[in-house]
């Protein structure tokens, strides 16, 4: 946290060492540890505000996801060398508590602290992290068990949730509105499985949800991204706007240019631009607006300001005059104002317009979201 004799500038010249070491020294000891159940085995879904594990909160499938992912991450940078045994412990939970638990394909959507059953949904989005863990945990080993869960996630995809308008479904049972965000999610874990595999299937498959941006998700007139919609992709009105999804789909569309070759900087410059309108006096970005530029919500969350960090990031990694610095005040924003929690390795997730903070516990969900921006940052700032 920057104090009166540290500038602004100061403060992020050395924001990625400094939190490529809050990383591994605080969260990811904190998250195995505390955020590790001992007893029923998983990840715990979130902590109390002072670090202690919130034993009795639900178990979501797409949080032990999440985790997975960050502790194989983890491994694969070489920060965490115990991370490999970690993300094993916690995909091999997984597969044995969600994974068709009720003799039906797919993963269900909660768990009870227990490892029982709480909600049997299969959830589009949940899959998008189950897939895009087991792709970081493919990554390590190349191990075929892994290859197989990969394929019979895809087969479950492919034979249960697509959609005859394009993508797929919210889940089963089908459920309107349809969003972005499952899609979003989806093109992410299929640029991390060819990254995984460099099987050129999923370069195929990132295709197929990169002409679903283009058709149907983003406006180019408005150039916005809409976050809900009918069955056959007609807009529901007004159209929400999410900055921080707006932000993220500029990193995976650099992403998407690099396992392709397909130029996308238009429209990363466009829904840069568009994610740089929703922003509240701290710089940070508020976490709802609309497609005329209106704010919506004043609230602001964690995650959005990594990912508007990993946009800047993704411009940077393509050659764009001023965005390394950028991302770095990015990163000191999200440094000074959730990262600085008295639980070393905790954060706050949402705050008011005011400053006062609106959730009282620290929720795993956030570690995904930080650990990739402080990975991206390292590569691309410090390589």
């Amino acid at each position: 946290m920057a104090d009166e004799g540290i500038s602004a500038a100061d403060e992020a010249s050395g924001v990625v060492p400094r939190l490529k070491r809050r990383m591994i020294d605080e969260a990811l000891p904190l998250w195995s540890t505390a955020g590790w159940d001992d007893g029923a085995g998983g990840f715990i879904d979130r902590l109390h505000r002072d670090g202690t594990a919130d034993v009795t909160a639900p178990r979501r499938v797409f949080v032990q996801a999440r985790q997975i992912w960050c502790y194989a991450k983890a491994a694969q940078m070489g920060w965490y060398p115990e991370g490999r045994a970690i993300a094993l412990k916690g995909l091999e939970h997984l597969l044995a508590k969600a994974k068709t638990p009720d003799g039906r394909p797919g993963y269900v959507h909660r768990l009870t602290p227990e490892g029982a059953v709480l909600d049997g949904r299969r959830d589009a989005y949940d899959h998008a992290f189950i897939l895009f863990a087991l792709a970081a945990v493919y990554a390590l080993d190349q191990d075929a068990q892994i290859r197989a869960e990969i394929d019979a996630l895809l087969a479950f995809l492919d034979g249960h949730l697509r959609s005859p308008h394009g993508g797929v479904h919210e889940g089963l049972p089908v459920s309107l509105p349809r969003r972005q965000n499952p899609h979003m999610h989806l093109f992410e874990a299929m640029i991390a499985c060819f990254d995984a595999t460099h099987d050129l299937s999923f370069q195929n498959r990132a295709g197929e949800f990169f002409a679903l941006f283009l058709a149907n998700l983003y406006d180019k007139r408005t150039r916005a991204l809409g976050e809900y919609f009918e069955e056959d992709w007609s807009k529901i009105a007004p159209v929400s706007v999410e900055p921080g999804h707006q932000a993220e789909w500029v990193w995976l569309l650099k992403g998407f240019e690099r396992i392709t070759g397909c130029p996308t900087g238009q429209r990363r410059a466009e829904l840069l631009e568009t994610a740089l309108r929703y922003r509240d006096e701290t710089g940070c970005l508020i976490d709802e607006g609309d497609d005329a530029g209106n704010i919506r919500r004043t609230t602001r969350r964690l995650w959005p300001q990594t990912e508007i960090a990993k946009a800047w990031i993704a411009q940077a990694e393509s050659g764009e005059a001023g965005a390394a610095e950028e991302a770095r005040m990015a990163l000191a924003r999200l440094e000074r104002h959730y990262l600085s929690h008295p639980v070393r390795g905790g954060w706050y997730d949402q705050f008011e317009r005011d400053g006062k903070s609106l959730i009282d516990t620290i929720p795993a969900s956030s570690f995904y979201h930080v650990l990739c921006a402080v990975t991206e940052a390292e590569q691309v700032l410090e390589g």
